[in-house]
């Protein structure tokens, strides 16, 4: 006697407002620069600009002010200014930030635990494409 289907439960509503935060997090995450000052600032706690620019490799100056003025924007960063001549700038994470990095640490683990089986994908790809 054949079974009838279970039913299945439809997913609860989203909030948009949560939707759009994790779609604009995760962009901003995902960017390359984001998560390269959020590693360096988890490894020294407090840098300035030309010590973060020193410590992420190939990132144009532009490029990081508008990584950190946005990571600032989204709480991830403190931005402290130094009353003195020449001004000094040091950035540090937040707890939002730190928090943020601690969430994806995971995704260094996975690629730690899958690099082999991904460079074998990868070689094994490129080498159908040659054919």
């Amino acid at each position: 006697m054949k079974q009838p289907p279970v039913p299945v439960k439809p997913w609860p509503e989203s909030d948009p407002a949560v939707d759009a935060l994790v779609t604009e997090v995760i962009g901003r995450v995902a960017d390359k620069w984001t998560m390269l000052v959020l590693e360096v600032l988890a490894d020294h706690s407090e840098l300035r600009f030309t010590q973060i620019s020193r410590l992420v490799p190939d990132v144009s100056q532009k490029m990081l002010t508008q990584t950190l003025r946005q990571m600032e924007r989204d709480g991830l960063v403190v931005r402290t200014v130094f009353p003195v001549v020449p001004p000094r700038v040091e950035y540090r994470l937040t707890d939002l930030g730190l928090s943020l990095g601690a969430a994806f640490c995971g995704v260094w683990r996975w690629a730690e635990e899958n690099l082999r089986r991904i460079e074998a994908a990868r070689a094994e790809f490129d080498a159908r494409q040659k054919r």
